[in-house]
């Protein structure tokens, strides 16, 4: 297997840069390390919010798990390793506060706005591009806006041709311009499955022995198990002509587990009984921020005089991204939505206690510029 494009498009970048030692792919890796919204996924719930516990999985351990599955693939395939990594650990960096309930809340709020729906895939792709502006490669970043990982096939084979990544607009059969990012959207599917399965038998949402037997039998019943089976399966099973793929009698296992999945655990009356609830928590806070903004736009009198950290937190977020949003919006449409996207579980939390009962009221502002509050990147 060969990626067909030259490797001077694949490892092309926003913006020009002379490279270093690291080498084009490892730097994006260590870029998306080091930004703002990669620390925050380990705050950001994967399926269950369980902020407390810390055996359960959150949003950055799952990025952790897609790139080592993704990176062993690429290995066992002969394929660059690196792009693998870097598009798995960056691949999730859109993802809303509580997850996918996060995901539908805010996407009915854009749509009502006028926005269209919302997708983590395509913010992924705005959070590295604009908001935290990263500058990763042309094959990292495709990697990341093609990663699609809930939609299941037996077999995908890249497009192979470069794409306009700023005009996507839905990821509707959207696939990647390499196989390493083809390897990342099924290592995604292998990350989760064993996992949201474990953490749902750690919370008794299932039992282990409800595992369908024509999955156990294939795939095994522990994480581990049904990981090593999935990897081996798919690096045997692959090739130039079939594509990244799964054999018929595994992806028969993965439907049969993935339909479990979907009945007893995302459709639980746990996962569903977070809904009402989350949706007024993100209703409240991006309410509040979109009146404060319709009002008193960027003076920072106002702001102030709310008495609360969100508010201050929120203007010295604007007034640093004005000129961002300016030139690549031409204007305001998105800015609270994206802050509201973006936040961790906790810090939206946060915001609505601001609100509510604002923790600094009697504090003087002026010593607080600094902390969570504060965090533009």
């Amino acid at each position: 297997m060969k990626d067909m494009l030259e490797p001077s498009e694949l490892q092309k970048r926003v913006r020009p840069r002379q490279e270093d030692i690291r080498g084009a792919y490892y730097r994006d890796t260590t870029a998306i390390i080091h930004s703002s919204p990669f620390r925050r996924l380990k705050h950001k719930t994967q399926v269950f919010f369980a902020p407390s516990n810390d055996h359960i999985c959150t949003r950055i351990e799952h990025s952790l798990h897609v790139a080592s599955i993704a990176s062993a693939v690429c290995k066992g395939l002969g394929l660059n390793d690196e792009i693998a990594w870097a598009i798995g650990m960056g691949h999730d960096l859109g993802h809303t506060p509580f997850g996918h309930t996060g995901e539908k809340i805010i996407s009915s709020i854009m749509s009502e706005k006028g926005l269209g729906p919302f997708q983590h895939e395509i913010f992924s792709l705005r959070i590295v591009d604009f908001l935290a502006d990263l500058n990763l490669t042309y094959a990292v970043r495709d990697g990341i806006v093609c990663h699609c990982g809930e939609k299941f096939v037996q077999s995908i084979k890249p497009v192979q041709t470069v794409k306009d990544l700023g005009a996507i607009t839905s990821i509707a059969g959207l696939l990647p311009s390499t196989w390493e990012g083809c390897v990342v959207r099924f290592s995604d599917q292998i990350a989760y499955l064993g996992r949201d399965f474990e953490d749902a038998c750690r919370l008794k949402v299932v039992r282990k022995d409800e595992l369908p037997s024509e999955v156990s039998s294939v795939l095994g019943s522990t994480n581990g198990e049904i990981i090593n089976s999935l990897v081996n399966d798919l690096i045997f099973n692959s090739s130039e002509e079939k594509g990244i793929a799964f054999s018929d009698k595994v992806f028969k296992a993965v439907n049969i587990m993935k339909e479990f999945n979907y009945r007893r655990i995302y459709r639980s009356a746990l996962l569903e009984g977070y809904e009402k609830y989350f949706s007024r928590l993100i209703r409240l806070v991006v309410n509040y921020l979109d009146e404060l903004f319709e009002k008193n736009g960027f003076d920072e009198k106002p702001y102030r005089e709310e008495k609360n950290m969100l508010a201050v937190g929120f203007c010295n977020h604007i007034n640093e991204m004005n000129d961002v949003y300016l030139r690549c919006d031409g204007g305001y449409s998105r800015l609270v939505i994206d802050y509201v996207a973006g936040m961790s579980d906790n810090f939206c939390l946060d915001c609505a206690n601001e609100i509510l009962k604002p923790e600094h009221i009697n504090e003087s502002m002026e010593q607080l510029i600094t902390g969570k509050w504060f965090d533009l990147g």
